[in-house]
């Protein structure tokens, strides 16, 4: 068992309808056909949305998305219109929302890995491979890959895991083309983001993008290159062989897999509220990255 331990009741906007509830965003479609996504502060882990909310991550999320959706114009195209919050909608959306276009969505996590972690870690000590792609002897924990390589995952519902799939069954599902093209898509955007955020002291392990169709356009969608989307690790002191620290939701899973939460992860009891100081420590981790990463001062 697994999912929203409380599940949200959506917001009631006029001339808005609701679609869909996820772990992080609320997706809402206007009278135009436009989609509207809101960024909660939810926070997920180990296929749970917990009970505490983490103050201004949906912000913080959707301000990185756009500062990233920017800066990758030039490789391929985004679905966003506009950041205009519609007549009546609460105060509180205000930055964390975006009006976008309706896209035909590839049910495809096109995930890019330049460092060895998560469960591409897992399936390299296992059998040297990751996602059926075979990587060379000698590479541990935290380990730069010769390249970067694509390694796609279905998408999950929420309390489901992603599950990872070999190129070819991608092909398969969606056409030979259409994967060549995620592929070709995944890999440039991650080569561009990687040295950027190299640039500023960030090592950028790993990340996930959806991408969808606009008639024949490929077009990047939801959020990217955030740290609920990707792995980054402070570049100053990345040492391969052992886990690296990372601005992300690790002060959670480590609090929730610790003596302290009295929780175990393998039971169906839904995981506890977090204490203040985890709630402090992740939004403090999530505005690191942003501000590094940007330039720009949170506020």
């Amino acid at each position: 068992m697994s999912g929203f331990v409380e599940k949200p009741e959506p917001q009631q906007v006029p001339g808005l309808t609701h679609l869909h509830t996820g772990k992080v965003r609320d997706l809402y479609q206007n009278e135009a056909g436009d989609l509207l996504m809101v960024a909660s502060d939810r926070m997920s882990a180990y296929d749970w949305v917990l009970p505490t909310e983490i103050p201004d991550k949906g912000r913080v999320l959707t301000q990185l998305s756009l500062w990233w959706f920017e800066l990758l114009a030039d490789l391929v195209p985004n679905h966003v219109i506009s950041e205009e919050l519609p007549e009546g909608a609460p105060a509180d959306w205000a930055g964390r929302t975006l009006v976008c276009r309706s896209l035909a969505m590839v049910p495809v996590e096109c995930v890019a890995r330049g460092y060895l972690a998560g469960s591409g870690l897992v399936e390299y000590n296992a059998s040297r491979t990751v996602c059926g792609l075979a990587l060379p002897e000698g590479l541990s924990n935290g380990s730069e890959l010769p390249a970067p390589i694509f390694t796609p995952a279905t998408k999950a519902a929420v309390g489901d895991h992603d599950e990872n799939v070999s190129y070819e069954e991608v092909a398969r599902r969606i056409g030979a083309e259409t994967a060549a093209q995620l592929r070709q898509a995944t890999l440039a955007v991650y080569g561009r983001a990687r040295d950027i955020a190299r640039e500023r002291g960030i090592i950028l392990a790993d990340t996930k993008f959806e991408f969808g169709f606009a008639g024949d356009e490929l077009v990047i969608a939801d959020e990217v290159l955030t740290p609920d989307s990707s792995r980054f690790w402070p570049a100053a002191t990345w040492e391969p062989g052992r886990a690296q620290p990372s601005y992300d939701k690790q002060y959670v899973r480590d609090w929730l897999t610790s003596p302290a939460s009295g929780w175990d992860r393998t039971s169906e009891r839904p995981p506890p509220a977090l204490p203040q100081e985890v709630v402090d420590a992740t939004r403090g981790k999530y505005i690191e990255a942003y501000e590094q990463l940007t330039g720009n001062s949170w506020s």
